[in-house]
Order: structure tokens, then C-alpha cells, then sequence
């Protein structure tokens, strides 16, 4: 088997001018781009003008695709680990040696443990039905991907009142009155169709209160920002219902006709009055009324963000809930302005793609991360993966063996890093396919590199939304290094495994053939624009008969019957934070617009931008710690400090500190970012089994670091 030649390629590197419509892989966003490429060499992308909504925008990171296409600093071919992991001892290996040597120790791994030992993690995305179909095919239940790190709270929230997922509620911008954010950064963590869509509601006369214990840029395009307490943002949510209730705000009629539980909220909500919660969130209590009076107002066309990154606090579950309680009582459920449920092409009578996991029989072992059995109120796709670590130490509920890291970074993503790899350590093969030396590739057995998102096409990818629409990433030019596309790295493993049959195409286009069969979508008109609309106009479903939530009692249940039935409330008492020491604070952590965490930060353009990240800290704080700006300080947590530049400002509340994430990389390889500012991630000791009992997310958040000077 002659697994050393690449995949058939046909004009990507063949002379003149050509426009290829693809999708960014710059961030998770993925948005449609068109690239133009000149006698094979990429020159110029902007956004894909045949996508209306966003039109030919693009950010600095999507703009900085070409820098990172033509850097040297990522993987070039196979390497096979030689020393110990994390050592940075590698060799070469041909692609037929990486994957026998794979696939060499999958077949021990199996024979003595089951497939079930084998376990891999993705970004998710649009794009996971390859991955989904590869751990299926190889006979194993565990497949995960990063959200228990980001919006797993917030999807189970969702789904707690709607029986939906997070992302089947989009956010009407364009028709908006008022907007509510709960640290929400729009414009600097952005995707750019809905910085777009959020700018363009505030130039029409939209509201927007903006609520973070920071002053970010889109706090400065607010009407109203409010600096919160940090882990407070329930206690906001809990007064803001109060007076909805006991004022009679809500929309009656809505209410009475999808609402199981009313009555139960009610009496839950008495005692948390807008004067109770100014004295934990420290937000007047009449700025609260007038607040949620003024939102009440412009009602139904208004809504609560239910957050994105929700992997924060102990309640960040319920913060999410309550959210969307307010967005319930406010009428704003497929209403116009409010939250609009998304349509896939069956809402239209369509037929959507063929998936590659209807190729792959089911598999019946129970999740080693317990959710979907042991955790019944939790989404079984994906999993909770910080509960994979202490799974793998323990051997319970079985023994793991093997994991893949497919563009996935959990020593730069999970809470405290060393307990990540104290558990991997334990494993008899890590495998890394990646686009970049992060710091769990740098931790693997072998690196397999993956052809860049300009280098490579994927699946196709089918988004719901108002108008479902099919996504195609298709390849601009050739790999520049001995790298492999995604679909064809696990094909290759299953055929070792004489698993083949799984995934038994020959080239990308024969895939998409497959997927557009029945579609009545060809493959050249889908080529030819990038992304087609599958219907002409949106529909909205009917408010008074057929909203189709997807709870057992058809109605959205403030009172949950899966709450109740995994033993947990529906409505939860308040828990104030801790008290803090002097000097000491919440540490909080984000991003700015031009970065993507730890992706971007080895990025020869970006790297120019910021190249090593400081410790935002409140001045007045920093004045009692006898700290001045620009000063170096020692920042702890445990038995962890690292040192940085301080910058201060009055914009952050003096119970937090602010730092960027992705930074303090420990690779060598990659010189512009090695050893370059502080990792957050690495200051939270003991936080990677703490979480949201109710939601999965991890607590982030509620790690506490002492600052002084240096």
C-alpha cells in the first residue's frame, strides 16, 4: 500500500489566474471566502461576495491566511516521537510508516481492550461528520469535542427549556430594538456576518446593555454597560425576572399558551429583588428596574444572549437559563427582532446531504465520560471531556488507551495543563493531526500534519438558519509541505484496520458526490459560488400552533422534567462567591480581534500585532499593591506564578484581572511565540475537575490569583 503519494490534485497549481470560493479556517467561525490564486501561489482573499449576508468583509486573522500559509513554522511531514513526550525528540517517517505504526498499535489496543479504549476530540463545527464517522467506524462510543472548554453550558440551558440546541435559537440583529450581552464581546471575539449584523442594528437605533466585569470595544458601542462583580451575572438575571413577574412586564398571552412552570418560577423569584442584587452584583438597584422596564418596552424585539463561552462559574448554567426565561417572558421565540429558531432543509421539504455516518453501524458501549447514561441530562454527542481524564487515570468505567487530537489543543485549552498530561501520559498512543505544533502535538506519539484550509478541501458542510445553505471549502493550491488532507488520513487508518468499507472514497470529489446525491444541488454550481441558499425566502414557524419544541411535554418547561429527573433544580438558589484576600483577584481571560487563542499567536502577521499578552489589572487595586503601569508582576496560583507586564486601567472591576488567552507557548519550533507572555490556563491549578454540575462547563472563572510585584 503506496500511502507516500499525495491525493489526486487536479489545476490547483497550474499557471495564471484563477478564484476559488472556499471557507476560512483562521478561527472556528469558518467564514466563505473567496481566494484568488496566481500561478499557484494564493495572493489575495476576501470574503465570498455570493454570500449577501456578509458580503466581502473579512477580519485581520482571515486577512492573515496568506502569512500563515507561507510560514515554514508548522508541521511539514510525519514525525515519529523518540525521546519522552513533551521532550521534543522527533524523526522523520514516511506517511506509510506513521500510519502502519498507528495503526500497528490500534490492532493491540483493541485486541486487549476493545475499540471502546480509543477516543478522539475535535473543534467541532461543520465538518465533524468525518470524525463522528471515524471513531464509529473503528467501533467506539468516544468522540469529543472542545464545547465543555466553551458553550456546553449554554447548550444545556438551551436544551433544558427547548429541547434545542444552542445554536438552533439565532439572534435576529437585524430586526433588534434592544440587545443584552453578558460579556459577550462581539466585536473583538467576532464572527463577521454578526459584528456586522450587531453594528448595523446600533446604527438604526438599537439599544444594547452590555454587562462583563470589563470595558471591551463592544461595551463602547453600548448604550448601557454595567461592570459586574465577577460569577454575578445569575443574581442580575434572577432581579431582572423579579420585576418582570411582579410587575406583570411578560407576554401573557405566550406565556399561558408554551409555558409549563410559571407558577413555580413565581414563588422561586420573590425573594431576589433588584435591592438584593445590587448588593452581590453591585448594580443599582433602579438602574435594574429601569433597565428591564425600558427592554420590556421593545419587546418581542429584543433578547438575552445566553452566552457563548459559558465555561466560567458554578452557575453559568443557570445564567444561561435564565436568560432565556427573560427571553420567554418577553414573548421573543420566532419573533421578529427576538430569537428565531433555525430551519434545516427537512422545514422546507427538502432533502438535506447524505451523511457519512449513515454508512457506519451504531455503536452500543457506553461513553467512558458517562454522559448519555450515567449523566442522563447531558447531550451525548460530544461528551464532557474533562470527565475523560479522571476516566483515564482510574480505569473506570474502563480502561483507555488511545487518543486523537484532530486540530484540538487541550494542553493550551483545558484548566491546568499538567493535570491534562499527567492523564495522557497514562495512554499507549496519542496521536496529533494538526496544522500547527501546539502543545499537545509537541506532548504525542506522532504528528501527522494536515494540509492547510488553503491547501485542502473538506466535506461538505450543511448549516441551518433561517435559510439552510450548503458550505463547500475547496482547495485553492497545493500543500507546499508532505501533507495529507483529514478525509484521507483516517480513510487510510481504516483500511490498515481492514475498516475501509467505512469510508471507501477515492478522491474529495467522489465524497461529494455522495453527500449532494438527491440534493438536487450539483457539484458545479456549488463550485462555482461557494455557498448556495437552499431556499429563496425564510419562514417562520407558527406561534400559535407549531414551534415544534422538542421537550416531552412539547411546551417550554421552566420547571425541566430532565432536571428533575437527574436530581437537579430547575430554579437554584443564588451561591455568592467566595471572599477574596487582598491581592487577590478572579482571573478572567479573553480575546482581541486580530487573535484566535493559541492558534494565531506563532502567526508571522499577527505576532507583529501582540506578541506576548499582559495582565490587565484595576488601577486603584494595582495603586494599593504599590503597582504602576508597565511594571513587571508575579502572578500565582497554587503552585504556579509566571511572570508578565501589568497595564492598568480604571475600565476593569477591582475584584478581577484580565488576561489574553494563547500565549506562554512551550514549543521551540515555534520562535515568535516561545516563551512570549503568560498562559492563563497554567494558573488554573486544580480546575479541571471543578465544573457546572447542572450545564458540564468547566469553572475557569472561579480561579483566584494573587498579583504582586515583581
Amino acid at each position: 500500500m503506496d500511502s507516500n503519494k499525495a491525493p489526486n490534485v487536479t489545476g490547483v497549481d497550474s499557471p495564471g489566474r484563477r478564484t476559488v470560493y472556499s471557507m476560512c479556517g483562521m478561527c472556528a467561525v469558518r467564514c466563505p471566502i473567496q481566494v484568488e490564486v496566481e500561478d499557484g501561489r494564493v495572493v489575495w482573499i476576501q470574503g465570498n461576495p455570493n454570500d449577501k449576508a456578509m458580503g466581502t468583509s473579512l477580519c485581520a486573522k482571515g486577512a492573515a491566511g496568506v502569512s500563515f500559509e507561507y510560514d515554514d513554522e508548522r508541521p511539514q511531514y510525519p514525525l515519529i516521537r523518540t525521546g519522552e513526550r513533551g521532550g521534543g525528540q522527533w524523526r522523520r517517517a514516511s506517511w506509510d510508516e506513521a500510519l502502519d505504526y498507528i495503526a500497528d498499535k490500534l490492532k493491540a489496543i483493541i485486541a486487549e481492550h476493545g475499540a471502546k479504549a480509543i477516543c478522539l476530540s475535535d473543534r467541532g463545527g461543520p465538518f465533524n461528520d468525518l470524525t463522528t464517522s471515524f471513531v464509529r467506524a473503528l467501533g467506539s462510543p468516544n468522540y469529543f469535542n472542545h464545547d465543555c472548554t466553551c458553550g456546553r453550558n449554554a447548550h444545556h440551558a438551551t436544551q433544558s427549556l427547548f429541547g434545542l440546541g444552542r445554536t438552533a435559537l439565532g439572534m435576529d440583529y437585524k430586526n433588534a430594538k434592544h440587545i443584552v450581552l453578558y460579556g459577550r464581546n462581539i466585536i473583538e471575539s467576532l464572527m463577521v456576518k454578526e459584528a456586522k449584523d450587531f453594528i448595523g442594528a446600533m446604527a438604526r437605533g438599537a439599544k444594547c446593555t452590555y454587562i462583563d466585569v470589563r470595558a471591551t470595544l463592544t461595551a463602547s458601542k453600548a448604550t448601557r454597560f454595567w461592570m459586574i462583580r465577577p460569577n454575578t451575572e445569575y443574581a442580575l438575571n434572577l432581579a431582572f425576572i423579579n420585576v418582570v413577574l411582579s410587575e406583570d412586564l411578560y407576554d401573557a398571552d405566550f406565556v399561558n399558551k408554551w409555558v409549563t412552570g410559571l407558577d413555580e418560577l413565581k414563588a422561586f423569584i420573590r425573594e431576589y429583588t433588584p435591592e438584593w442584587a445590587e448588593g452581590v452584583t453591585g448594580v443599582p438597584a433602579e438602574e435594574i428596574k429601569t433597565a428591564i422596564r425600558e427592554i420590556a418596552a421593545d419587546a418581542p424585539a429584543v433578547f438575552f444572549h445566553a452566552g457563548w463561552m459559558t465555561a466560567r462559574h458554578g452557575q453559568s448554567f443557570y445564567t444561561s437559563r435564565t436568560s432565556h426565561i427573560l427571553n420567554v417572558l418577553m414573548g421573543a421565540i420566532e419573533a421578529p427582532g427576538g430569537l428565531v429558531i433555525a430551519k434545516g432543509p427537512g422545514d422546507y421539504d427538502l432533502k438535506g446531504i447524505n451523511k457519512l455516518g449513515d454508512r457506519v453501524p451504531k455503536v452500543d458501549e457506553k461513553r467512558v465520560d458517562g454522559v448519555g447514561w450515567k449523566y442522563t441530562h447531558w447531550d451525548a454527542g460530544p461528551g464532557i471531556m474533562h470527565l475523560l481524564f479522571p476516566a483515564i487515570e482510574s480505569g473506570e468505567p474502563y480502561p483507555m488507551a488511545a487518543y486523537f487530537a484532530y486540530r484540538h489543543d487541550p494542553l493550551s485549552c483545558f484548566p491546568d495543563p499538567d493535570a491534562v498530561s499527567a492523564a495522557l501520559d497514562k495512554l499507549d498512543l496519542i496521536v496529533a493531526i494538526d496544522v500547527n505544533y501546539s502543545e499537545t502535538a509537541w506532548f504525542a506519539d506522532v504528528i501527522l500534519p494536515e494540509a492547510t484550509y488553503l491547501e485542502r478541501g473538506n466535506i461538505i458542510a450543511q448549516k441551518s438558519g433561517p435559510k439552510p445553505a450548503l458550505h463547500l471549502r475547496d482547495q485553492s493550491v497545493a500543500p507546499r509541505f508532505d501533507s495529507r488532507p483529514a478525509w484521507w488520513i483516517f480513510r487510510e487508518i481504516l483500511r490498515r484496520l481492514d475498516l475501509g468499507e467505512f469510508l471507501d472514497f477515492e478522491d474529495l470529489e467522489e465524497i461529494w458526490r455522495y453527500q449532494l446525491e438527491g440534493t438536487g444541488i450539483s457539484l458545479a454550481e456549488l463550485r462555482e459560488k461557494g455557498v448556495i441558499s437552499m431556499v429563496d425566502k425564510p419562514v417562520m414557524r407558527d406561534r400559535d400552533t407549531g414551534l415544534g419544541f422538542k421537550t416531552p411535554s412539547g411546551k417550554i418547561e421552566f420547571v425541566s422534567s430532565k432536571l428533575s429527573e437527574a436530581g437537579l433544580p430547575s430554579f437554584a438558589p443564588f451561591e455568592e462567591p467566595e471572599a477574596k484576600e487582598p491581592g487577590s483577584f478572579n482571573l478572567v481571560f479573553g480575546r482581541v480581534g486580530y487573535l484566535t487563542h493559541a492558534q494565531s499567536t506563532n502567526n508571522p502577521m499577527l505576532n507583529e500585532l501582540m506578541s506576548e499578552n499582559a495582565l490587565v489589572m484595576n488601577a486603584a487595586a494595582a495603586a494599593e499593591l504599590g503597582i504602576s503601569d508597565g511594571d513587571t508582576v508575579e502572578v500565582t496560583s497554587g503552585d504556579y506564578s509566571a511572570k508578565g507586564k501589568v497595564s492598568l486601567t480604571e475600565f476593569i472591576h477591582p475584584e478581577a484581572v484580565f488576561m489574553v488567552h494563547g500565549f506562554g507557548r512551550t514549543v521551540p519550533l515555534q520562535t515568535r511565540a516561545y516563551k512570549k507572555g503568560i498562559a492563563d490556563q497554567r494558573l488554573m491549578k486544580g480546575k479541571l475537575t471543578s465544573y457546572d454540575k447542572a450545564g458540564g462547563g468547566n469553572n475557569m472563572t472561579e480561579t483566584v490569583v494573587t498579583v504582586k510585584k515583581a
